[in-house]
């Protein structure tokens, strides 16, 4: 994001990014004196309320050392049923305060494929069908630009179509004006933009709409403060756009810091609405459709080329026989690059992915053809014919790291990806960087003891005594938890998937390992790329950049040169 010294020059690739994750919040007293303010903490042990409103409150995680917003019970986020674009539309709500114009050059970016979306709105409600130039996509396209807190929810829409694909379910609710009135989402934004001036405005801390900082956060620069709403914000720009109560309701928030001053939105309450809204969902038919059936119905109008020194991604899943973006530099990528036949002449270093594992067998069928010669050793394991019949019911049954099929894996890929180092438990240097590549295609949790027991040997042997050197581990699924972006609150999180070897910990101790990088859980761009871990009794880094149109790599070399200057 542009300095707020000029707030339209930014080039494309940079509109409205995803902010970093945070690294582990240590509240200085002023704020944790707060908990006695709120009387519902002496009952809370791990959820400490910090800051609230009428409708919004700043909680502390006393388990993780994090800050988040939550809306606190009554207000409804929206009448639409499975709605998951909310982290997405606070950001654009923040993004929209701070850079109103470059969030409307953003949406008019996207006009081909909002009229797609409006086109099939009007479809959903009136089981018509209308061109791109008909007067009523015409208007509810203009539509959007007369109402801020549409135009709002609009950018988030887009923000959350650029990196999960396209959107299906509920279209009219979402884009048309005279449907979206009636989902009670307006009368949300608005009040999160209230408690989001409030809050900033009361304590030092500043937010992109996800993620919370505090203003002295070691981790801030440039790029993080001009993205994030702090008490120094102009968003006078912004005021002057949105509804006069919104406005107002926030001016008094600026001038008297802790005063609720009430708007005059129509908000969604569950008080007042509870039954009609458990009627809604209970009676809700889903009309969505695979985003992968829609994108040949949208265009790509993000940029593919970044000129990230060394770029990290991972999971690409490409189908299209060559790779979606474009880097002339240094690439890691960390696995799942392709599901289909795929040849490219990047550079940098890849690991191997479990969806590696089947594409870079023959596709013919006939399993006595020539192509399958070098494969057929491997018929007399379960495994593999599960692998090449069902592969998703085989992935719990991989061998461990170290079996001979990864090195005939291996050797498919360096042939697809001539000047790619395949790391297939083994290592390189790069720029004074040591990497080393395990093949770790899965989290196999309940072969955790053999699993670990396969880390300590491949780490011990490619460490080679070698304690000074700077290093990053690579691998698929992450090493273990405490390596691991995946949140807790994923549905595929293994609570018992931690580090349970001890000579595991005593390597991190005695060598000079600075992070650790891995794909795998198709994380979304939102919830950051990176964070800042405590292991072994040091801090490191952990990245997981998985490929998106909003995500086409993340820059790793920053993160690099400030472990290094932590080590020396």
């Amino acid at each position: 994001m542009t300095s707020t010294k000029n707030k339209n020059s930014f080039s494309v690739d940079k509109q409205i990014p995803f902010s970093l994750s945070q690294s582990e919040i240590k509240l200085p007293p002023a704020l944790t004196a707060r908990f006695d303010l709120y009387p519902e903490n002496k009952r809370r042990p791990v959820n400490k309320t910090v800051f609230k409103n009428e409708y919004f409150q700043l909680t502390y995680n006393m388990k993780d050392n994090s800050l988040n917003i939550s809306s606190q019970g009554d207000l409804v986020y929206s009448a639409i049923p499975y709605d998951t674009a909310r982290n997405y539309i606070q950001r654009a709500a923040i993004q929209y305060l701070l850079y109103p114009e470059a969030a409307r050059q953003y949406i008019e970016s996207h006009k081909k494929n909002l009229e797609t979306y409006l086109k099939l709105s009007i479809f959903q409600i009136t089981n018509k069908r209308v061109n791109r130039n008909s007067p009523k996509v015409v208007q509810a396209y203009n539509a959007i630009f007369e109402d801020p807190l549409l135009e709002i929810q609009i950018l988030g829409r887009l923000l959350q179509h650029d990196e999960t694909g396209a959107l299906s379910a509920n279209l009219a609710g979402k884009f048309l004006f005279s449907e979206n009135v009636k989902t009670g989402i307006s009368g949300y934004v608005s009040e999160y933009l209230h408690f989001a001036v409030q809050l900033t405005q009361a304590l030092p801390i500043m937010t992109d709409g996800k993620t919370i900082r505090l203003l002295e956060s070691e981790l801030q620069d440039d790029v993080i403060a001009d993205n994030h709403l702090t008490f120094e914000s102009d968003i006078e720009a912004a005021l002057a756009l949105l509804p006069q109560d919104v406005k107002q309701t926030i001016k008094n928030s600026i001038v008297i810091r802790k005063q609720i001053v009430p708007g005059n939105n129509k908000l969604l309450l569950r008080s007042e609405f509870g039954k009609e809204l458990s009627e809604v969902r209970k009676n809700y038919v889903a009309h969505s459709v695979d985003p992968g059936e829609l994108e040949q119905y949208f265009e790509n109008v993000l940029p593919e080329e970044n000129t990230n020194l060394i770029n990290v991604v991972s999971d690409i899943h490409t189908t299209a026989g060559k790779l979606p973006f474009i880097n002339n530099n240094f690439n890691i990528l960390a696995g799942d690059l392709h599901d289909s036949h795929l040849e490219e002449e990047i550079e940098g270093l890849c690991v191997i992915g479990n969806h590696d594992l089947v594409n870079v067998l023959p596709k013919s069928e006939n399993k006595e053809n020539e192509e399958w010669q070098k494969w057929r050793p491997f018929f007399k394991y379960e495994w593999f014919q599960e692998l090449v019949l069902n592969p998703d019911d085989s992935w719990y049954k991989l061998p461990i790291g170290n079996h001979i099929y990864y090195e005939c894996v291996k050797a498919e890929l360096e042939k697809r990806f001539p000047k790619m180092n395949v790391l297939n438990n083994n290592s390189i240097i790069h720029k004074g960087i040591r990497y080393i590549g395990l093949t770790i295609p899965v989290a196999l949790a309940k072969r955790k003891k053999k699993q670990q027991a396969f880390i300590f040997k491949s780490l011990k042997y490619l460490l080679n005594e070698e304690h000074s050197i700077p290093t990053v581990i690579v691998s698929h699924a992450p090493l273990f938890n405490e390596l691991s972006m995946l949140s807790q609150n994923s549905r595929a999180y293994e609570k018992n998937y931690v580090c349970s070897e001890p000579k595991i910990m005593a390597l991190f101790e005695q060598f000079n390992i600075i992070g650790a990088i891995h794909g795998h859980h198709h994380i979304l761009a939102s919830s950051g790329r990176y964070k800042i871990v405590n292991f072994a009794g040091k801090e490191l880094f952990v990245v997981c950049s998985i490929y998106s149109k909003m995500n086409t790599g993340f820059e790793l070399t920053h993160l690099l040169e400030v472990e290094n200057q932590i080590t020396r």
